[in-house]
């Protein structure tokens, strides 16, 4: 296991480095994902009983994203534009699923980053959710 990389206060998350995260994640390398990860880090995943679910801490974080990557297994991951403002970032996705006759179906998400220098505090993960509206009669 990979030990996470030291930081500076002087240092800063970039768009190149949140970039590379990504690329780790959509690669689902566990060890490299946590290079990334603050030592009080939290994850707050899309997907769990709150909604969602949050790992505090290292250990839980890890086991918080091995979880969410199988989860999310059957789909293939893409990365959209990434936005960094300080100690705050953003980042777009899109996993992309096949069903068994080959239709695709395309869920849309955005994480929110809180960095403490050029490590992921808060990872707070968002995804919209596919279902059926309602139309409500006229009233």
């Amino acid at each position: 296991m990979n030990t996470p990389t030291t930081t500076s206060e002087t240092s800063q998350m970039t768009e190149e480095r949140l970039a590379a995260f990504g690329d780790a994640w959509r690669r689902k390398d566990i060890d490299a994902l946590m290079t990334f990860m603050a030592d009080d880090c939290e994850f707050r995943a899309s997907v769990g009983p709150e909604p969602g679910s949050t790992y505090r801490g290292r250990a839980e974080v890890r086991h918080g994203f091995e979880t969410i990557l199988a989860y999310d297994d059957a789909g293939e991951g893409h990365g959209g534009i990434t936005i960094i403002n300080g100690r705050y970032g953003a980042s777009q996705w899109v996993l992309v699923r096949r069903d068994a006759a080959g239709r695709e179906t395309r869920v849309h998400g955005c994480d929110i980053f809180e960095f403490e220098g050029d490590r992921i505090k808060l990872k707070d993960a968002y995804r919209k959710v596919l279902a059926e509206l309602e139309t409500p009669g006229p009233t």
